[in-house]
């Protein structure tokens, strides 16, 4: 099942349900109005809302439109929490060595993760408003998850069952910025502003045999200024898996239903001596620069810069639409 938020004037948006080729949409208002709505009652709601689907796949109802992802907020518009870990230990390897520093061997079995802004996220095709091109500005492209309610101390198998839809994001960094917020010894905060998150959100099975061991197990496409510079797989090192995840985040809390949990960016080992993996965000091009020459040569984005990130299924189509974003002056 495939679903997005479209604008309708409100922070919340409607909740609708996109057909498996991306090319019509549904209101779900016979079921609920909002995607937190549906999460707060999944198992109320997700039969209600897949019957939906099904007959939208089969035959397009009177009340189906075309579907334009341009106006689809990302499918939770703000959310109760916005977890976002670094599941591809390979990328922060990568950013130690570039910096000269050891990385702890802790970092193999305990992950990372930040707590994000999670009140305003961008729109999948909204621009990206940011004040200057001093900040270092810099995509992530990640995958992440939405979960229902998580009781406090879940293990990580048991973590899996609480997985209601996968989507992909960009985590918006400014690279610049985060040194010094780092160097306060209390986490990311200016340097990570609004994220934005693929026009559909998916549930599981949507991913067949590429979705196993808490894994999506294909490549994101990531390109630049209509240049692709990764094609890094999201099943490949990632050294924790969601269900990983989200028992991190819930070592010592609940976690309740819309909660988002991030994998961080995708890494493959091999793009230090395959090029044609790339990368999924500019610091990590850097760090390989560093290393091998001692200073980074590729450049942050500046205005006018286009992103997209997206992932296709292996026989070439669109899961879940396309992130596509320009950055622009406020």
């Amino acid at each position: 099942m495939k679903l997005a938020t479209l604008k309708d004037g409100s922070r919340d948006g409607h909740l609708a349900v996109v057909s498996r080729d991306l090319k019509h949409a549904q209101f779900a208002d016979v079921a609920c109005a909002t995607l937190q709505t549906a999460l707060d009652d999944w198992a109320f709601f997700e039969p209600q809302l897949r019957a939906i689907y099904e007959t939208l796949n089969r035959e397009r109802s009177k009340t189906a439109f075309a579907f334009d992802p341009a106006q689809a907020m990302s499918p939770l518009p703000r959310a109760y929490q916005w977890a976002d870990g670094s599941a591809y230990v390979n990328h922060v390897e990568l950013v130690r060595r570039a910096r000269g520093a050891q990385m702890p061997e802790s970092f193999w079995h305990d992950p990372l993760m930040y707590q994000g802004g999670s009140d305003d996220f961008i729109g999948p095709m909204d621009d990206i408003v940011l004040a200057s091109e001093d900040w270092g500005i810099d995509f992530e492209g990640e995958v992440a998850v939405i979960v229902d309610d998580v009781e406090m101390g879940v293990d990580a198998v048991a973590a899996l069952a609480h997985i209601r839809l996968v989507m992909l994001v960009n985590d918006v960094s400014l690279r610049n910025l985060i040194p010094e917020e780092l160097a306060k010894g209390f986490g990311f905060f200016h340097g990570k502003p609004s994220s934005s998150f693929s026009p559909v959100a998916v549930t599981p099975d949507e991913l067949g045999d590429a979705w196993h061991d808490g894994k999506v197990h294909l490549p994101v496409h990531v390109t630049w200024n209509g240049k692709r510079v990764g094609m890094p797989n999201a099943g490949v090192d990632m050294v924790f898996n969601f269900g990983q995840l989200i028992a991190h985040v819930t070592k010592t809390r609940r976690a309740r239903a819309g909660t988002i949990v991030g994998s961080g960016t995708i890494s493959n080992k091999g793009a230090n001596e395959d090029e044609t993996i790339g990368y999924a965000c500019i610091a990590e091009k850097r760090c390989i620069e560093t290393i091998a020459f001692g200073s980074p040569v590729t450049p942050f984005m500046k205005f006018g810069d286009r992103i997209r990130i997206e992932m296709l299924d292996a026989n070439g189509a669109s899961i879940f639409g396309a992130i596509d974003q320009v950055v622009a002056k406020p």
